[in-house]
Order: C-alpha cells, then structure tokens, then sequence
C-alpha cells in the first residue's frame, strides 16, 4: 500500500510539473499580481464616490473612475468565497447610491499595476515576447459581458483588451483569458520602479472609450480602444449591485495553473513594498522613531520599516502623533518622514513641536488608538 501511495503522489507531482511546464512559467513565484488572494487589507473598508477618482481596496487593487455624477459605494475586504478553493477573503464592491446612467467620457474600473522591473521575463517589444495567462474567480449580482484590458504605459502606449461572461447571478465562476505577446515596435517596458502593466477590469464604459477592437492582439493605446467590448454598466447602475473578485493570479504562458497560495507574511511583505500604515494604538511608536531635540522647537531621528519601499513615500498622518520621553508629551504640529535613501528601511523623520528640552531623547508615537502614519509608495 505504501508503495501504491508513492506512485500516486509521484504521479500528482509530475502531472503538476507538466502543467506548469506547459505555461513557461517557474513552480513558484508565478504569479505576477501580488495579493491576488485578497488576505491583505491594511486600509480596510473604503467608501468610494464621484468626487473620489481612485480609492483603493484590499492592498494593491484600487477603483479609479472619471466623470460620474451620483455613484456612491465600497470597496471592501469579504469572507464570502468560492467553494473547496482555499481562499478566505474575496474583493467585494458594493453600489449603495447607483449612478443614473453612464455618459460619453465617463467609465469605472478595477485596477492592479505591477511594477516594471517585475515584468522583464515578458521580453515585450521584442520577437521572444510572451503570452500571459490571467485568471480570477467572479462573482457579481449582474449578469453579461465584460472587458479586461491589460495597459502598458512605458515607451509607446500599448493595449490589449479582451472580455469574459459572467453567466450566472451571484454565483462564484472561473475565468481564464490568454493574452498574446507583446512583440510590437515601443514594446518594451523599461526595467524599473515604475508602472509596467495596469490589469483593469471594467464595471462601465462610456461610449467616448469603446470603438476600437483589440482583442485579437497588442494595438497603439487611443481613448476608443480603452474599454471596447463592455456590454454592461449595471453594476455601478443598480442600487445595492455588487461584484467580488479572489484567486486573480496572472502568469507567463498560454496555461493558467493552480492559484499559487503563499504565507499571510510574504504577501504583507510585498504589499508593503507600496504601503504602510503603522498600528493605530495609544501611545504606539510610529514605526519605531527615536531622536532627540536638536532645539527646543524641533526633534529630529530615525524609525525603521520593514521593506524597503518602492520609492520615496508620501506620509499621511491620522490623528494626532506626539513625541514623548516618558516624563512629559509634546503634541506635533508638523511631522515628516522619507527615506534614507533608495532600497533603504531606515526613514529620516522630523517635527516641530514647543516646549522641548535641548538635547533630550525622545520617541514619536500617537496619542490615541485612532492615530497612525501611513506611508504611500503606490504605483
């Protein structure tokens, strides 16, 4: 029996090797969407409006809209899955005021950008370009047809938009599209930091943005190529509509493979890379400051990330932040932080505060458990 047992596995094992063979792809890190799985959700449930063009959601996906007059909703990190799939979390959006009806040069969308330098075994604007594999699990309240492009910035603007059925209501389905190699003159995506592909799957499309087919392959990027092919706008049209997303995992090759789980831990890692939000705890240090008053009126130090970021952040502060020593507080009027210097996890941190005694130490830290700071890297 247990000579039996060996050969089965020793066959699911080969069967899995041959399948990931068949995508060109590698047996792990094969997904080049981080956080597919939707486990990471530093920033919580969003509200997202017609005044707020980009709103981001569980880590490294965000809605981005333009010209809508009275959409209101979420964006929000959910439990309701697919089924036996091992997943625990699905993206969820969620209309609660419906937009009265999609014009010309309005459209909404769903959003993951992968960094450039990610993206270089793709070999685009090259004759050894290769094709990817996109596939996701969706669930939404609204049935019909609807567009997924893929969108590269770098050199010359390039496009590939393709679409996908949800058949069912309110049923969770798998979807898988290829998209074909990018080998056309501009292709190339510059091996750096910055944005290389934009994935968008489309919730509504104005008519000023379908007219121009790309779905048989890469094309110059105009305005009519962005979302041709949508056939439906119901969800952001459709008071209490919704549209889950989980398993999005796109890979080298013309064979979507298994979705490729990893720890809680590696994925927080790589979601960091672009954001960080420190605890929102009273009196919690603000990733790890520690300095001292260079006057009386102002503190200067250091604190300590866990990744270096993709680039020098933007610092957001929530609530109030104060420097202390354990004797007496001092509330900041201003407070600042960046990099050391690139590939750094050390930040250069300052404030401004009164009151302060010469040369003493302090740490910075906030002064309720609604206050944290946040560090935003996003592409």
């Amino acid at each position: 029996m247990s000579l039996a047992r060996d050969i089965a596995d020793l066959a699911s094992v080969t069967t899995r090797l041959d399948t990931v063979g068949a995508s060109s792809g590698a047996l792990s890190n094969r997904n080049l969407i981080i956080n597919g799985s939707q486990i990471v959700n530093q920033r919580g449930t969003q509200t997202v409006s017609a005044s707020a063009t980009t709103q981001f959601g569980p880590d490294r996906f965000k809605l981005i809209t333009s010209g809508l007059d009275n959409f209101v909703g979420t964006i929000a990190q959910d439990s309701d899955v697919p089924s036996g799939s091992g997943f625990a979390n699905s993206l969820k959006i969620t209309t609660t005021t419906a937009e009265s009806a999609i014009d010309a040069p309005e459209y909404f969308y769903l959003n993951h950008t992968i960094e450039a330098q990610n993206l270089q075994q793709l070999a685009y604007g090259t004759s050894s370009a290769k094709k990817v594999t996109l596939s996701f699990w969706v669930k939404s309240t609204i049935t019909g047809t609807f567009a997924l492009g893929l969108y590269k910035q770098d050199n010359t603007t390039q496009i590939h938009v393709k679409t996908y059925t949800i058949n069912d209501a309110s049923t969770w389905e798998y979807k898988t599209i290829t998209f074909g190699a990018n080998a056309l003159s501009g292709g190339a995506i510059a091996n750096d930091n910055g944005a290389g592909i934009e994935v968008a799957w489309h919730l509504a499309v104005g008519s000023n943005f379908k007219g121009t087919d790309t779905s048989s392959g890469w094309a110059s990027y105009s305005s009519a190529t962005w979302g041709t092919g949508q056939g439906t706008d119901a969800v952001i049209t459709t008071t209490n509509a919704t549209f889950q997303i989980t398993g999005c995992q796109m890979e080298v090759g013309d064979t979507a493979t298994d979705f490729e789980h990893e720890s809680f831990e590696s994925t927080l890692r790589k979601c960091q890379r672009y954001y960080l939000r420190s605890k929102s705890q009273a009196y919690a240090s603000l990733f790890g400051g520690v300095g001292w008053a260079n006057q009386t009126t102002t503190w200067i130090g250091k604190g300590q990330i866990p990744v270096p970021m993709r680039a020098s952040p933007t610092l957001i502060l929530t609530g109030t932040a104060r420097i202390q020593n354990g004797q007496s507080g001092h509330t900041i009027s201003s407070l600042s932080m960046g990099l050391i210097e690139d590939n750094s996890t050390t930040l250069s941190m300052g404030c401004a505060a009164s009151g302060l005694t010469l040369y003493r130490a302090y740490d910075v830290d906030g002064d309720s458990g609604s206050a944290s700071a946040q560090l935003d890297a996003e592409l």
